[in-house]
């Protein structure tokens, strides 16, 4: 069941592949401009709106993304749009484990008790919501995800940056393959609840998995290097981007998974990108090599 979308937050990681996941789908895809645009007029006529709208940088998360989320959900109202979200796992907390769409909440930070008012927001609308849930971005663009931005910011160094211990999974998120699945969800909303949490399992992966991982793919060893949280420390009471991070520590120390069941009983035949090639999209130009 294709039909019309409009992706907010058209330039940004998340806009970006769903824009481009929908058209190669065959979907009319509209992009939102929210310096030129007014949602309920650009929302009119369309099936589906992915909202893709985040303040970067946590910038005034308290204010900016409750009334985002009021806008889309009137935006949606108007138009009977189904509403495709990327959600995270904040709101799991710190309790090691494989995380599902029956797991408690239980957050433990500001930003994880805003990401669960945000979907209660949502799940009480009326309005059809899916949650495609993903860990830690990977984004081949190289737009500064989790991957390249935490891992990755030393690889030129030969080293591969410690946000917590070298074995502690973090589940990652492949952004075309997210959005791949968010047009697959898109064409069978008929036949999905009024709001429906899917965990996306995409790949689970410790820092030295990442590393062997790397090392296979570049010939080469690898070695590790500590995030420099001290420094955050220090800047924390002057710089809001170094306070907002300092909060998300506890969750690089959380042992964690998402589960896959959901999404499998939906969406079967879905393939994901292989590991490796999903890792090497987010190294740095020229590092394997002449383009």
């Amino acid at each position: 069941m294709k039909g019309t979308v409009l992706i907010l937050g058209a330039s940004g990681k998340v806009g970006r592949h769903s824009g481009k996941a929908f058209e190669t789908a065959g979907w009319t895809v509209k992009r939102f401009n929210r310096r030129a645009d007014d949602m309920i007029e650009a929302a009119r006529g369309v099936d589906v709106i992915v909202n893709g709208l985040n303040p970067p940088n946590y910038h005034d998360w308290k204010t900016i993304l409750p009334a985002i989320t009021r806008e889309v959900i009137e935006a949606a109202r108007t138009s009977g749009a189904t509403v495709i979200l990327p959600g995270n796992v904040y709101h799991f907390g710190d309790r090691p484990g494989t995380w599902s769409e029956k797991t408690p909440a239980r957050p433990v930070s500001e930003k994880g008790r805003l990401r669960l008012e945000l979907e209660r927001a949502y799940r009480e609308s009326g309005v059809q919501t899916i949650v495609l849930r993903g860990g830690n971005f990977i984004d081949p663009d190289g737009d500064d995800c989790v991957l390249s931005a935490v891992y990755l910011r030393s690889i030129r160094k030969g080293k591969i940056t410690l946000p917590g211990p070298e074995s502690t999974r973090q589940s990652f998120c492949y952004l075309p393959d997210w959005a791949r699945a968010t047009v697959d969800l898109a064409e069978m909303r008929g036949s999905l609840e009024q709001f429906e949490d899917i965990p996306f399992p995409g790949h689970t992966l410790s820092a030295a998995e990442i590393r062997d991982t790397l090392e296979r793919a570049l010939g080469r060893k690898l070695g590790f290097t500590s995030f420099p949280w001290a420094v955050l420390t220090l800047l924390s009471p002057f710089l809001e981007f170094a306070r907002e991070v300092r909060e998300m520590r506890y969750l690089w120390n959380t042992d964690h998974a998402l589960g896959g069941d959901k999404f499998a009983s939906l969406l079967p035949d879905f393939t994901a990108t292989d590991v490796e090639a999903a890792l090497v999209s987010a190294l740095p130009s020229g590092m394997l090599g002449p383009n």
